[in-house]
């Protein structure tokens, strides 16, 4: 392995690529397409990078949080619909998604009475906001529950093709 670099200012991407033990020659062997200048460029802010790019070194680094980062960072679109995921244990996500469901349950039919007549009134509107906020966290439990069935299956620990045809059932 090459040496590591001193840079302080590393980007994610550039920090990712070290902590996979690959120096950009390598890197840009198993990227395929990308030279080790503009990886460089990339890694140092120098040039944009692009989607299909972040998606080859979340492959390669085996670390799909990058294209989270990448889609609440770095994409206009991303960074106003894609929510923030940071990995967390899968006890962690279950007890947080449990936890907003059982919220919404409780808040169930005051969301009926509030859109039943297509209108949100403004004496309606903090309970509704309070709804959506509970919708966003179930939003943001399922992205990083995909995000730790992505790096685990990366890390050799969950058999994707048998996930996939039981998910097909």
């Amino acid at each position: 392995m090459g040496k590591r670099s001193i840079r302080e200012d590393k980007n994610i991407f550039f920090e990712s690529r070290e902590q996979a033990g690959l120096t950009r020659a390598q890197a840009s062997e198993l990227l395929g397409g990308i030279s080790d200048s503009s990886l460089e460029k990339m890694e140092t802010g120098k040039t944009s990078i692009y989607p299909e790019d972040v998606v080859a070194m979340a492959r390669a680094y085996k670390k799909p949080e990058l294209c989270n980062y990448y889609c609440t960072h770095e994409c206009a679109i991303g960074r106003t619909s894609v929510p923030e995921v940071k990995l967390s244990s899968l006890s962690e996500i279950v007890l947080g998604m449990l936890s907003s469901l059982n919220s919404l349950e409780n808040q169930k039919n005051r969301l009926i009475d509030i859109t039943a007549d297509g209108i949100v009134s403004d004496d309606e509107l903090a309970d509704f906001a309070e709804i959506q906020k509970n919708l966003e966290q179930i939003d943001t439990t399922v992205e990083s529950l995909k995000l730790w069935v992505a790096n685990t299956i990366a890390e050799g620990k969950l058999d994707k093709e048998k996930l996939e045809a039981l998910k097909r059932k």
